[in-house]
């Protein structure tokens, strides 16, 4: 099996990989070579994997980590492949997946099924160019700063006031989504377990900040948004059918692009087990309502074994 070949996207985020047909499957070796280019480029994409089917995706997943059921809350759509479809929801605002349990995934492949004839480009922000570029005071302050996260976010918070009503199914979709009540603090600043970078942990699941009121709370979350969002910290992914991205949840932000009409979109998504969030002092993320054990495993790096509570 040849060894990959890893293109260099951009200075803060992204890179191709070339060189691998993940329909035949992955070495040891060469899935090694994939997490390392993962934890140095946050997002990597391979293009012309057009024999890869749901189990192949599922089956590459397994090599590179512990696949998590499809969704804490959305469960009627698969087991552990997760459809993204334009007709449940467009996740047109930035987030990071799954931030409102305690063990926030590690990773997610996401693989183009059926695209549109334009528009559907998804952007990734890496989180540690946004750290490691804040001033010294913002650094300070986010550091000692927690955040409540929550599978009850509101959708509309960052789009002008919807003109239409929502379709039945999307009514549908939101339901399902807060079927069951997710709320967890993490810290803004978080140490990634491999890296051990600093990296920030926001998004469009924070409620509020602890100890803040929320206007407060909404002028410090547009603030530390607009730092983790600036150009130079993203890279912008124009999908072709065979095309699947997998990024690094830890280190990165997404934004699912709305701008395709009414137009059929669909990928598939399997997620990667992670670990509970750790601060720059080693205090964990604290759960405050939902128990996510029948979601996910968490999956301790092995660097940081020896703290596992």
């Amino acid at each position: 099996m040849s060894s990959p070949d890893v293109v260099k996207l951009g200075a803060a985020i992204g890179a191709r990989i070339d060189g691998v047909d993940l329909a035949r499957g992955i070495d040891a070796g060469t899935a090694a070579q994939i997490n390392a280019a993962l934890l140095e480029h946050k997002v990597i994409f391979f293009r012309g994997q057009h024999d890869l089917d749901d189990d192949g995706q599922l089956e590459f997943a397994r090599a590179l980590g512990t696949p998590t059921t499809a969704h804490p809350t959305v469960t009627s759509r698969g087991a552990k492949v997760l459809p993204i479809d334009s007709r449940y929801d467009k996740a047109d605002s930035w987030h990071t997946d799954v931030t409102f349990v305690d063990r926030i995934p590690k990773a997610s492949l996401l693989r183009a099924v059926t695209l549109p004839a334009y528009g559907g480009t998804t952007a990734w922000a890496s989180t540690e160019a946004a750290y490691d570029r804040l001033p010294a005071p913002l650094r300070a302050l986010t550091e000692n700063l927690w955040a409540v996260h929550t599978n009850t976010y509101d959708y509309a918070a960052d789009a002008d006031a919807r003109l239409v009503p929502l379709a039945d199914t999307e009514r549908q979709y939101r339901e399902e989504f807060v079927s069951d009540y997710y709320e967890t603090e993490h810290p803004v600043v978080r140490v990634h377990p491999e890296t051990g970078r600093k990296v920030l942990l926001l998004g469009h699941f924070v409620k509020h900040f602890v100890g803040l009121g929320q206007a407060e709370s909404t002028a410090l979350l547009q603030l530390l948004q607009n730092r983790v969002t600036k150009l130079e910290n993203t890279i912008r992914w124009s999908w072709e059918l065979g095309d699947i991205a997998v990024w690094d949840n830890r280190a990165t932000q997404h934004y699912a692009v709305s701008d395709y009409d009414d137009q059929f979109r669909r990928l598939s998504r399997v997620t990667l087990a992670g670990d509970i969030p750790v601060d720059v002092y080693g205090r964990r993320s604290r759960v405050i309502a939902g128990d996510a054990s029948t979601y996910s495993q968490v999956v301790v790096p092995l660097k940081l074994a020896g703290l596992a509570s």
